[in-house]
């Protein structure tokens, strides 16, 4: 075989029409349909006209994150999910989206003049542009003010605060490497913010960071087996003072902060405990600097009764903390079963807690009193992970399942926003409306409307989901499990109409005939398990398995006449096979213009051109083809979803990239009329949905 036209990964045959394309050094020939012959591979094909526009972000990350619930006076709530903030009108059901980071999001604070946000983000899998670092942004431009410790921080931001009692000049950070450092930055300067501070906060995980209200110079964090109260004195040093608990009382973890009226420091515990720490008793009473050239080993003091405390730094200075301080003035035992992992202080003074295991609301005068008001969630919406203060009598409860629920304590919550907590990557969009499910590792179905951007229902379907796909004419919803069991669902009633058992391996893709006569399952056993379909999608019997693969199925298409399916697997193989016979067609040149349905399999002659140069046969988790079959999408191992014109013959063929996800895309679907592009973002557990413009 003579090769013509060679480009860095393909090599194109003009006597056959083929091409031999390299992944991970493996060959894999490729046979193009007929009107196709006569390729220049050395042409590099442009982007589409076409772009896309994020639209609506599905989901909110609560299962892991703290803080993360603000309303803006622009009536919008603020979170975030995967790599993007979302700034929410839920009266208005409309989205707004700042999509500055790189990868996960992971903690965010409001300015006092509740118009500028600071976010942070974790790092990036060896990618240079996803340091951990904090952004600072304007929530009504959704411009970028200032970026803020990169290349200076590890791992993640674990936590951000803005001062208060200065009007928010300074920006306090820790982060998440193994000292938890703390630095305090002036971040409205020049040259992209001035760190002011820095200093080793805690070996144990830090969970909150809070500036005192009402004194600039202080600031309250607190985690894994305690709280500390710093002080930032006159020459920019960093002063921790640890809290002081009774011995019985010692809780694992302080879980969150909060301030009441009088000023006084309020920290709910893992115990279910909350715990009042006076105001003002955390101050340097006086400074010794410089008794040591270095650290300060020891402090003795000699038949004097000192009722003030002292400390000694690695500074070489010793500190005089007034009588008193750090110590418990109110504890409040057994608020909560569990742990206390949000206290909201109202504008009325009255102070709420919310608990992560008993999902219990509870108020509390401004001295910490229960006054007999509380509400508990529903449990399938998780335990509460924070509760932010909305209009009047509103609240808005973030949750550990990932919702986040609006109401007021005495007529209860209703859900705003609901998502995944669990891997997705199952995702199908129905064939003729504007719908789409997903289904995921949280053992939930749960069905979308594009247009309104609603959840239609949400099912627990009691098995860890892999894929999911609409029978051809939308009667029904089939799901594979990881099990190897697969589910078939009525959209209507919800109702599950049958489920049968292929092996024990996961169902890895399913997709209906175009004739809605069969079902074919791709399991990750290799084989591929054809099945009849009668009585309206409820009954099924199985025609036979497709053997032939070495490896686990990735991805298969129906040809449109519904007699022949192609499939891709994990050693980039693309196979042939008669749908009725499941026997393989072994002569792939006789397939070359066979016309297919869809174009899910990555690896076919039309979609050459989506992998990189000396890209991994995994890279590329998800392809799709528009209805008109002007377009196709994929999803990819870095997080990007990317649009081309098709067909990608071409293997030099140029896209548009976007970000947003930030886990591997597992899944994207065009719906019925090509409008709009849904991609779901596996671990991140985000669904996304892409305007076409």
């Amino acid at each position: 075989m003579s090769f013509t036209s060679i480009t860095h990964t393909c090599q194109y045959n003009e006597e056959d029409g083929s091409m031999r394309m390299y992944l991970r050094g493996r060959p894999v020939v490729l046979y193009g349909p007929s009107e196709l012959d006569g390729l220049d591979p050395a042409k590099v094909a442009p982007p589409p006209q076409n772009k896309l526009k994020l639209e609506w972000v599905y989901g909110y990350r609560g299962k892991d994150c703290r803080s993360n619930l603000y309303l803006l006076p622009t009536g919008e709530i603020v979170y975030f999910v995967a790599a993007v903030v979302v700034l929410f009108n839920v009266d208005e059901q409309c989205q707004r989206h700042y999509t500055g980071h790189t990868d996960d999001v992971k903690c965010l604070a409001v300015h006092p003049n509740k118009l500028i946000v600071a976010s942070g983000q974790c790092a990036g899998h060896d990618r240079l542009d996803a340091r951990p670092h904090v952004r600072v942004w304007n929530s009504v431009s959704l411009a970028t003010l200032a970026v803020i410790g990169a290349g200076q921080m590890e791992r993640a931001v674990a936590c951000i605060t803005f001062s208060r009692a200065d009007g928010g000049s300074l920006l306090a950070c820790v982060d998440e490497g193994p000292d938890h450092t703390i630095s305090v930055w002036e971040w409205q300067r020049p040259d992209k913010g001035h760190c002011l501070a820095e200093t080793k906060c805690s070996v144990d995980t830090v969970v909150a960071a809070e500036f005192h209200p009402l004194d600039r110079n202080q600031i309250v964090t607190c985690g894994k087996n305690h709280i500390a109260f710093w002080t930032l004195d006159q020459t920019n040093m960093l002063y921790k003072r640890m809290g002081v608990f009774e011995t019985r009382d010692k809780p694992k973890y302080v879980t969150c902060l909060g301030f009441n009226q009088n000023g006084d420091v309020l920290s709910g515990d893992s115990n279910g405990n909350i715990i009042v720490w006076g105001r003002g008793t955390n101050t340097i009473a006086k400074l010794v600097r410089g008794v040591h050239e270095g650290a300060v080993f020891s402090l003795c003091c000699l038949k004097v009764y000192l009722f003030d405390s002292l400390s000694g730094d690695s500074n070489g200075n010793i500190i005089v903390w007034g009588r008193g301080t750090n110590t418990i003035a109110k504890l409040v035992r057994g608020v909560h079963e569990g742990a206390v992992f949000s206290l909201c202080c109202l504008k009325d003074g009255r102070v709420l807690s919310g608990g992560g295991k008993d999902g219990r609301i509870v108020a509390f005068d401004a001295d910490v009193n229960a006054i007999g008001v509380e509400n508990v969630i529903e449990g399938h919406f998780g335990g509460v992970r924070v509760v932010a203060e909305g209009r009047g009598s509103q609240l808005y409860v973030g949750t550990t399942k990932n919702c986040i629920l609006q109401g007021d304590l005495e007529l209860g919550f209703s859900p705003a926003v609901l998502g995944h907590v669990d891997e997705v990557w199952g995702l199908a969009a129905h064939p003729t409306l504007a719908q789409f499910v997903s289904a995921g590792w949280d053992r939930l179905l749960q069905l979308w409307d594009g247009l309104s951007h609603s959840t239609v229902w949400s099912k627990d379907i009691e098995e860890r989901a892999q894929c999911c796909a609409w029978s051809a004419d939308g009667g029904v919803i089939a799901v594979g499990a990881l099990s190897g069991k697969w589910m078939v669902f009525d959209p209507h009633s919800r109702e599950m109409l049958t489920q049968h058992h292929d092996g024990t391996e996961p169902i890895q893709t399913i997709q209906y005939s175009p004739d809605n006569r069969l079902v074919a399952l791709g399991s990750r056993d290799n084989f591929i398990y054809v099945y009849r379909v009668d009585d309206n999608g409820a009954r099924y019997s199985r025609v036979g398995k497709c053997l032939g693969h070495s490896s686990y199925i990735t991805h298969l298409d129906w040809s449109e006449d519904s007699q022949y399916i192609r499939s891709n697997s994990g050693d980039y193989e693309l196979l042939y096979w008669n749908a009725t016979t499941c026997r393989q067609v072994t002569t792939p040149t006789s397939m070359r213009d066979v016309a297919w349905a869809t174009n899910t399999c990555p690896i076919t002659f039309t979609t050459v051109g989506v992998w990189p140069e000396s890209a991994d046969g995994t890279d590329i988790n998800t392809c799709t083809r528009s209805h008109d079959s002007r377009l196709a999408a994929t999803g990819d191992d870095f997080g990007k979803v990317k649009l081309f014109a098709y067909p990608v013959t071409q293997p030099k063929s140029l896209c548009h990239a976007y970000g947003g996800h930030s886990s591997h895309v597992t899944a994207a679907r065009f719906l019925p009329d090509d409008s709009r592009l849904v991609s779901a973002g596996g671990l991140d557990t985000a669904l996304m949905q892409w305007l076409v413009d």
